[in-house]
């Protein structure tokens, strides 16, 4: 079984380069659109508090706060919210980002409009007690949003998760009917969107299954 202080311990290693990646760093204009337009899909047109739970370095989240939503991330890793709060403060962007299990935010009793995870499920001991744990920190008639996938390789680079991780539950990541069947008993109405095809959100072609669900609670 993973421990908290291994998963901490790989995902600090894993901050200074993890922006590398075209969908982690969004540094190309084709890509950080194609997030962009996506997200506005799946969020509230208006203004609403998000919940970015898993949120790296902070792309996602800065993505949400440039289109004026009001952004709270939540990581495991101090230095991935270090870096989340460079690149919005140095973006002139509002933000708040706390260092804590995002199975189980420490958010207090706030609520959010909609809450976030993308690529998340896969690391975490209990997935359905994490699903559980989000839907009650979402306000009624709030959105749920998980980009998610079935992954060939887990980890980073290539590089080898901590030791245990494949007795996580979804340690190679989870399909749309798998995560579709979790979820399904906690919302009110569900769909899922096909990413796949869409390489600009990748950087390139992807061959593995990838994903987002979409609910309403």
């Amino acid at each position: 079984m993973t421990n908290s202080t291994a998963i901490t311990a790989y995902w600090d290693a894993a901050a200074p380069l993890f922006d590398d990646e075209p969908d982690h760093g969004l540094r190309l204009k084709a890509t950080r659109d194609a997030w962009s337009h996506r997200l506005a899909s799946w969020l509230p047109s208006e203004a609403v508090r998000v919940c970015d739970v898993g949120c790296g370095t902070g792309s996602l989240s800065a993505v949400m706060a440039e289109a004026g939503h009001q952004v709270t991330g939540v990581d495991l890793s101090p230095r991935m919210v270090d870096r989340a709060r460079t690149k919005l403060r140095t973006a002139g962007l509002e933000g708040r980002f706390l260092v804590g299990d995002a199975a189980e935010p420490p958010t207090g009793d706030e609520r959010f409009d909609a809450l976030l995870s993308r690529h998340l499920l896969w690391t975490l001991p209990d997935p359905q007690s994490a699903l559980r744990a989000w839907v009650t920190r979402l306000r009624p008639g709030g959105t749920l949003v998980l980009v998610e996938g079935r992954w060939r390789e887990a980890g980073q680079s290539g590089v080898p998760y901590v030791v245990g991780a494949e007795t996580l539950p979804w340690h190679r990541g989870v399909t749309a009917d798998e995560l579709t069947a979790a979820v399904r008993p906690l919302v009110t109405d569900l769909r899922i969107e096909d990413l796949s095809g869409s390489a600009d959100l990748w950087g390139g072609p992807v061959t593995d299954e990838r994903f987002a669900l979409i609910a309403r609670i």
